[in-house]
């Protein structure tokens, strides 16, 4: 009583009524439902409020103690670990430990540190991963792509502050923020976020930042001297060409790595095709290649230059590394040095999520489970936030590593352990062989392991195939990754991708349906009689069934096809509207404020193309009507055309609302708009509006505020020629409360059945109860019963005009 009083008085006070659009709904809805079908319950609708909303957002102990355990996958199967598990994770493990040795050391060259770093930044993937990971195929460590964008950010840091900040400082604190803000992401789950970047950026990218890895390492290889390497790729590329006569003995160990590691990639996968039984030898000696390569050309290395100075020998070597974790501690970067780093942020953050979310759901698809994207980000985060403890870098996942992981049998992710203990020992017993490693074997195996990223023609044919638009993206990505910088490159893909995306939004249209009579053949003719009325596919709705017992099987059935015959199906085949002046439209790709200007533009005038105006439609003078308002068309005296005889009258308007699941007020507010116009343009007559598949009860709700799904109690004319159109299911159990809460057979009686009469149909009410919420009859089921309900009235209509 005291709500209902409150309510009263802020109304006053306000001038807000709540109970404005309950007050338009006829009181006579459920008596009429009752007299079309007197044995069934009936259901009324209850809107969904801002509490209940409110109420999904409630944190449970239940939800809590399932957020902790998803934060430690580890914890759901390292109970059952077993022996068999134990052999094939160590072999796996000690195996791609020898693959990532050379890798890291190499790509650490990219980021402008000493090889040991990228043994530390693998070292921390590999070892923390296992407990945060959601796959077990995948390699955190040091990649390409991660480690040149590190390299480029040291390099501008370097070049705006010379000689205030080292390459560590600088790569330690970008790992440090790039890991708090991933694993900000992945605490808070938004690892959805991520599916707003589209593959072509991706792509595309990765292409460029193939060709931009490649372009840095041509002079090592070649131990061409005094080219800048942080200059655009093209102009790497060109200084390359035009000092090729200035290349040393460099060339000799860049040009036969190369060559070394093509060849014996080829060999092996030559191998595996005639020899298909061991195919997993070959394949696993095929992952091993780099481990050969480098040890045949530090073998070679140590021969020529042993007793030398690094800096005297025949061509470069790594030099000097210190072992163990001589440059692990506590990073501390200052407030200036966050300040230029945090600009080149959100693209390092995005490249390295995207390439390890990518590489674990291609991971999961091909060994069938299943990945949690935001665990994943925790994982990276926790990995990036820790490694530059132990004096590492950014990570992420890598893909060759990763797929040498899967081929060498993987089972859980604790792999990733055997790796560390290979990575320490190597750190702390091999770094006097690393010294003789030569550089430009380094920058062969660089080349050779990066140029499998470049998208090949087949790839490209095939983007052209399935969206030449996002192709033409594709170049433009491309050419200014090598033309302006990577950074560029993902930041425009991105942005025309999404500039794409919302042009597509925004001028989507509708397509109006036709019925059109279809019989299928070669099916059974035993199809139960209840499947008459299901949706038969997204581009055809059934209408209604009969079965030609006579002919060899197969029913006559009524479906909807886009009038405009470019679905796909036979173009030779004509619709027919359901009913003269009923119009049946659906949505394509949704409805909202960036596209219902083309919506209710479409509509009106084809609508209005298509019928004949009301009586009471331009009846004014001149002066009355408005400057844009032409009026009617002039036509001789007492002459009307014979098409104008034949266009109907406007009846209903049916929407499909199977691809909309949320409206915003400027969708609804272009419905009311439309509502009105046609309403005018139909005058005296009367416009019907039918929605189907609305399964957002919030969009139902916010149709019914603006005056849809219910004939309006403000017009008595619409509502004495309404009749209630029922639709029934058989309820589950006797006496489950299906209908609304309070409801009952007694209820029921107060809208015209004595309460005798309901309790002596007790068992039959139990049994049947309406499916559509009978204060809601122009929200239907399916688009079967809006037809029907449309043109039973329309039928209905047009009797009594003639009458």
């Amino acid at each position: 009583m005291w709500s209902n009083r409150l309510t009263h008085a802020l109304t006053g006070v306000t001038g807000i009524d709540p109970h404005e659009h309950h007050r338009r709904i006829p009181a006579t809805l459920r008596t009429q439902a009752a007299e079309s079908a007197p044995h069934a319950s009936l259901y009324l609708e209850s809107e969904p409020t801002v509490a209940e909303w409110l109420r999904t957002f409630k944190p449970t102990r239940r939800g809590g103690a399932r957020y902790i355990r998803g934060l430690f996958p580890s914890a759901t199967w390292i109970a059952r670990y077993n022996l068999r598990w134990l052999l094939a994770d160590s072999i796996a493990g000690l195996t791609i430990g020898f693959v990532v040795v050379p890798q890291a050391m190499a790509y650490a060259l990219l980021a402008r540190l000493s090889p040991e770093y990228g043994l530390y930044t693998s070292f921390v993937g590999a070892a923390m991963y296992w407990l945060f990971g959601t796959s077990k195929d995948i390699v955190i460590g040091t990649t390409a792509v991660g480690s040149l964008l590190v390299g480029q950010v040291v390099t501008k840091v370097q070049e705006e502050r010379p000689g205030v900040y080292s390459a560590e400082e600088v790569a330690k604190a970008l790992s440090i923020l790039a890991g708090s803000a991933l694993l900000f992401l992945g605490l808070f789950r938004l690892g959805w976020l991520i599916e707003f970047i589209p593959y072509i950026p991706v792509s595309a990218f990765v292409c460029g930042a193939s060709i931009t890895v490649m372009s840095t390492q041509f002079p090592v290889a070649l131990g061409i001297p005094g080219i800048n390497t942080r200059e655009a790729p093209y102009k790497v590329i060109i200084n390359c060409l035009k000092n090729l006569g200035k290349a040393r003995l460099d060339a000799a160990i860049g040009i036969s790595c190369l060559v070394l590691l093509f060849f014996l990639r080829d060999y092996f996968s030559y191998l595996e095709r005639r020899q298909p039984s061991r195919k997993r030898l070959w394949s696993t000696l095929s992952s091993l290649r780099q481990v050969f390569a480098m040890l045949l050309y530090t073998l070679i290395s140590f021969l020529v230059n042993r007793g030398v100075p690094a800096k005297e020998a025949k061509f470069r070597i790594v030099g000097h590394i210190e072992s163990g974790f001589s440059h692990s501690g506590v990073p501390q970067p200052d407030g200036e040095l966050v300040s230029l780093i945090l600009p080149e942020l959100p693209a390092i953050a995005i490249i390295l999520i995207i390439e390890h979310i990518a590489i674990a759901k291609s991971m999961g698809r091909t060994f069938n489970y299943t990945i949690a994207p935001s665990q994943e980000i925790v994982a990276l985060g926790v990995a990036n936030l820790f490694s530059p403890f132990v004096g590492g870098y950014a990570c992420t996942g890598s893909f060759g590593a990763s797929a040498v992981l899967s081929k060498a049998g993987v089972r859980t992710p604790l792999a990733g352990l055997f790796s560390a203990v290979l990575l320490i020992l190597a750190l702390y017993a091999l770094t006097s062989v690393f010294y003789f490693i030569p550089l430009p074997a380094l920058a062969g195996l660089i080349i050779h392991a990066v140029s499998s990223f470049i998208t090949s023609p087949q790839s490209l044919y095939k983007y052209w195939q399935l969206s030449p638009l996002e192709l033409v993206i594709w170049f433009v990505g491309v050419m200014l990754a090598v033309f302006q910088s990577l950074e560029t490159s993902i930041y425009a893909t991105i942005a025309l991708s999404a500039a794409v995306l919302l042009v597509r939004l925004s001028r989507t249209r509708g397509k109006f349906l036709g019925k059109v009579r279809i019989r299928d053949l070669g099916v059974s003719s035993t199809i139960p009689d209840d499947s008459a009325g299901e949706d038969i596919s997204e581009g055809a709705t059934e209408v209604g069934s009969v079965r030609d017992e006579s002919s060899g099987g197969g029913e006559w059935r009524d479906v909807f096809l886009p009038t405009d015959r470019t679905d796909g199906t036979n173009p030779k085949i004509q619709t027919e509207s359901p009913y003269p002046g009923v119009f049946i439209y659906r949505f394509m790709e949704g409805f909202n404020y960036t596209n219902q200007a083309h919506h209710v533009d479409l509509l009106y005038k084809h609508v209005t193309s298509h019928t004949r105006q009301g009586s009471d439609v331009n009846t004014d003078t001149k002066a009355d009507r408005l400057w844009c308002d032409p009026g009617p068309k002039p036509k001789p005296a007492g002459i009307a055309t014979e098409s104008e005889k034949q266009l109907p009258r406007l009846h209903s308007v049916i929407f499909d609302f199977s691809s909309v699941n949320n409206v915003d007020i400027t969708s609804v507010q272009g419905l009311i708009d439309l509502r009105n116009s046609l309403d005018r343009y139909a005058s005296p007559g009367v416009v019907d509006w039918h929605f189907s598949h609305i399964y957002n009860r919030w969009s139902r709700r916010a149709l019914a505020v603006a005056g849809f799904g219910y004939p309006s109690a403000d017009n008595p004319e619409v509502l004495g020629k309404w009749r209630a159109a029922v639709t029934l299911a058989a309820l589950p159990g006797v006496g489950d409360g299906r209908c609304r809460e309070g409801e009952s057979g007694t209820d029921r009686g107060r809208d015209g059945n004595s309460g005798d009469e309901m309790n002596a149909q007790e068992e039959q009410v139990d049994r049947m109860g309406t499916v559509n919420a009978v204060d809601r009859p122009f929200f239907h089921v399916d688009l079967v019963g809006a037809v029907r309900a449309a043109t039973d009235a329309a039928r209905r209509a047009d009797a009594e005009e003639r009458v």
